[in-house]
Order: structure tokens, then sequence, then C-alpha cells
């Protein structure tokens, strides 16, 4: 039994409390967005911002990640993260999508609703 002691590190529990306590700290700060009414994209920034410093920490400390391997640590949180880009490019392509379609498809503001009479000779 001694030998798979040897192998496995031990971690202090100190680092755990610390990490539930400041879980628990931005999970308040997530819940006082809503609290104080924040609205429109400063709502949704503060709220991707604490969820994803939340699922950091929780990946980094409760997985294991911050002790593992650089291999393992790129085969677990490099896909998510490729797909996080891809994402965002879809995003940037469909506001470019959507611009040009009401650029050429929507009809003119001033001839909306407004018939002109031609003149016949």
């Amino acid at each position: 039994m001694s030998e798979h002691a040897e192998g496995q590190q031990q971690h202090p529990i100190a680092i755990y409390f610390w990490i539930w306590g400041l879980l628990f700290v931005l999970s308040t700060f997530s819940y006082l967005v809503d609290y104080f009414e924040f609205h429109g994209m400063v709502r949704w920034t503060l709220i991707l911002i604490f969820m994803f410093l939340k699922a950091g920490f929780i990946i980094a400390v409760f997985m294991h990640m911050m002790w593992e391997r650089l291999a393992l640590i790129y085969a677990i949180l490099l896909p998510p993260l490729l797909l996080l880009v891809l994402i965002g490019l879809m995003s940037v392509e469909g506001k470019y999508v959507n611009s040009i379609r009401s650029t050429f498809f929507d009809p003119p503001a001033a001839s909306a609703g407004h018939v002109e009479k031609s003149e016949t000779p």
C-alpha cells in the first residue's frame, strides 16, 4: 500500500476551503446582478464572466487540472475553447449576413406606403 501512496500527491484541504469560499462569493455576485437589476449587455456580460470564473475554478481545483500533465489539460480544455472560437466566428458571420439581408431585402423607408403618380401626356 505504501507503493501507491508514494506516487499520489496529497493536496492541502485549505485549498478546497478557499475555492469553496471563492465560489460562494462569485455566486453571490452573480445573484447581485439580478438584484441590482442590470439590463442588456452589461447583465449578460457579468453573468457570463462569473459563470466562466466559477467553471474555471471547479475544473482547475476539483477536477485536479492544476496538478495534471499538460497533455491531459489540452485534451480536456482545448476542444471547448475551439468550440467557443467557432461560436464567435458564427456570430460574426450571422451579424454580417443579417446586415446584408437588411440592406438588400428591406424596402427603403422613404418609399414605404407612398405611391407616386406618374404623369401621362
